[in-house]
């Protein structure tokens, strides 16, 4: 489809630049390739965008080259797709491709594997290779993937405006009566009509004691005039994701809720500020549990409480490094861009999650969007 945002799209020469990183590190840690699966990593090094099957496509990138291994009959599908050139190579349906990839490789040198790589296809490596001369490649993709560049935070800051604008709309749009199906279909086809040609990657929508359970309720509700509400929900502009969670009530008077709204941000603000330049990823997800323990919640993951992580990583994926949880060592740097919702929880009654997004930049964190502004009034005019 034609582009029809004001934001760039990822070039062709930043795509190029990515493959120079992943060789410099392969050269570094003396590794004869990495085998891309058909993941998001494999768009992010490549422009190519493929579905899993039992038929496996990707591309190895070594230190010199860059290969497409394609089913045979499907040579021409990708051929019509966005992709960086490069080799095709083909295996037929009586072959293996893992034998293709042996081939390439030789019997010397060590292959690191995209970590979204399916385990059938481990398997058939192991066979012609020996698990011995497989690395787990994770660690070196995320380690290019979590640092954003310039045009990738321009993306999701697009995106994220986008969503933003119609999480106002569907707050003018909820009344007493309304079904949570029909602001589900509202926001997906917004998504839809402002040029998000896959509509809403998601949409939680929530009223009363749903909210409560983190990822929803199965089956429709209907709300209720005093019911707290939770709706969540992103799309995706050129691959790049926004994700962006509100709650609150349509009339102000419930002191409870209120007050526990009040523990939320307060909590969402204390990440925010501990976001600092080399600060590790589980101080930010302390300094939200220790808000919650002066109010007397939690501790831990107790409830009520935050049951979860308070933020996790975003970019072609919606949950990628970095994670904002305990144990998590790996220092903020800059171009890193996170979640920050340390939900709380109150069983059986209601949950809060105020989600937004944070970027590092030289100067320290900055939001994607602002903060909720209250809970009956969510949005900053």
């Amino acid at each position: 489809m034609s582009w029809q945002h004001p934001v760039p799209r990822i070039t062709d020469e930043e795509k190029q630049a990515r493959l120079a990183w992943l060789r410099q590190l392969l050269d570094a840690e003396g590794l004869a390739g990495m085998l891309l699966g058909p993941s998001e990593s494999l768009r992010y090094f490549t422009g190519l965008v493929w579905h899993a099957s039992e038929r496996f496509l990707g591309a190895l990138v070594t230190p010199t080259e860059l290969y497409y291994i394609v089913p045979g009959f499907e040579r021409s599908r990708l051929e019509t797709l966005t992709h960086l050139p490069a080799e095709i190579l083909e295996w037929q349906e009586e072959e293996s491709s893992a034998a293709l990839i042996a081939r390439l490789l030789g019997n010397k040198g060590i292959l690191a594997l995209d970590d979204n790589m399916p385990l059938f296809f481990y398997h058939a490596l192991a066979a012609e290779l020996g698990a011995e001369r497989l690395k787990n490649g994770g660690p070196i993709i995320n380690r290019l993937r979590r640092i954003k560049s310039p045009a990738e935070i321009a993306l999701i800051q697009y995106a994220m405006n986008l969503t933003l604008g119609i999480h106002k709309q569907a707050h003018t749009l909820l009344k007493p009566g309304i079904r949570a199906s029909e602001v589900v279909e509202f926001i997906d086809r917004r998504h839809r009509e402002v040029g998000a040609h896959g509509g809403s990657t998601f949409c939680i929508v929530s009223f009363g004691e749903a909210t409560s359970l983190p990822h929803g309720a199965n089956g429709d509700q209907t709300l209720a005039e005093d019911d707290v509400i939770l709706v969540d929900t992103g799309t995706r502009i050129d691959g790049y994701h926004s994700d962006l969670t509100r709650t609150y009530k349509l009339k102000a008077g419930d002191s409870v809720f209120e007050d526990a709204w009040a523990i939320e941000r307060e909590a969402q603000q204390a990440v925010f500020d501990a976001a600092k330049l080399g600060a590790a990823c589980s101080s930010l997800d302390d300094a939200a549990r220790s808000v919650l323990a002066k109010h007397s919640l939690g501790p831990d993951y107790k409830l009520p409480g935050l049951p979860h992580r308070a933020g996790h990583g975003l970019g072609l994926e919606i949950h990628e490094e970095p994670y904002i949880v305990r144990g998590n060592a790996t220092p903020l740097e800059v171009g890193m861009c996170f979640s920050n919702e340390p939900m709380i929880v109150f069983p059986q009654k209601f949950g809060i999650r105020l989600e937004d997004h944070i970027y590092m930049t030289a100067d320290g964190p900055r939001w994607f969007t602002p903060p909720s502004n209250g809970p009956t009034n969510p949005f900053v005019d």
